[in-house]
């Protein structure tokens, strides 16, 4: 397939920019299927479940089981469009700054 490229393991920086490249990317993982999310990259998640459901919720992540037919129906119907991919409320980037924030509040009262 000429708009498939199989490359050797990459370290962490160089695997997320090449997903935040990525028109669509296809895993089982379920850290990748929050990294897509963040990045707002479709993903078709090859399992019949997740422990992420909230990527599924908000639109940037598909369950598609492992029947071929099925994944390919799915590359092809997200390749079309007509989603808006949504980040989950709260995944700004900001966790650190609300933890200090409630600490501080229960430390000193």
């Amino acid at each position: 397939m000429k708009n498939v490229q199989l490359v050797d393991p990459l370290g962490y920086l160089e695997f997320l920019h090449l997903v935040s490249q990525a028109r669509i990317v296809l895993t089982d993982s379920g850290g990748i299927q929050e990294e897509t999310t963040i990045l707002k990259v479709p993903c078709l998640t090859l399992r019949e479940n997740t422990e992420r459901p909230i990527t599924v919720e908000m639109g940037t992540n598909r369950l598609v089981g492992t029947d071929p037919a099925k994944i390919i129906q799915a590359f092809a119907d997200c390749m079309a469009g007509g989603t808006t991919p949504r980040v989950p409320p709260l995944w700004d980037g900001q966790a650190a700054g609300r933890i200090v924030e409630i600490l501080g509040r229960q430390c000193l009262g």
